[in-house]
């Protein structure tokens, strides 16, 4: 069998000398961007600074068509379409209600007016 090679220690003189190459071959190829520029086609929405910042704004003016997009996203799916979208939205999707909300209460004094009048018509046949 042959005899396996012995590593050679570790020059750490040339382990430095290729660090250093690499670091420069870096820095020749690196781009510093130090300049910010807007995309003059996207409406830029700046957000609020910190609550306790000592620095005012002035108020911008907004935009009624971004507003009402942001809303109308919101909103659900049944109150956005006529009819669903997905065959998920299909399960439990009523266009419009069935019949009119009656809340319980309203519910018992109807009752109770329908049995007040019957007795009446029942005192006023015998």
């Amino acid at each position: 069998m042959a005899k396996p090679k012995e590593k050679e220690p570790v020059d750490i003189v040339h382990q430095n000398a290729i660090h250093v190459e690499t670091i420069m071959k870096e820095l020749r190829t690196q781009k510093l961007y130090t300049e910010f520029n807007i995309n003059p086609s996207k409406k830029l929405h700046v957000l609020t600074d910190k609550p306790m910042s000592n620095i005012t704004y002035r108020r911008e003016e907004e935009d009624p068509a971004f507003l009402q997009a942001v809303h109308g996203a919101r909103l659900e799916p049944a109150k956005k379409y006529s009819h669903p979208q997905t065959e998920a939205q299909e399960i439990g999707w009523i266009s419009t209600p069935l019949e009119d909300h009656v809340s319980r209460f309203e519910l018992l004094k109807r009752q109770m007016e329908e049995k007040e009048e019957r007795q009446i018509q029942d005192i006023h046949i015998s």
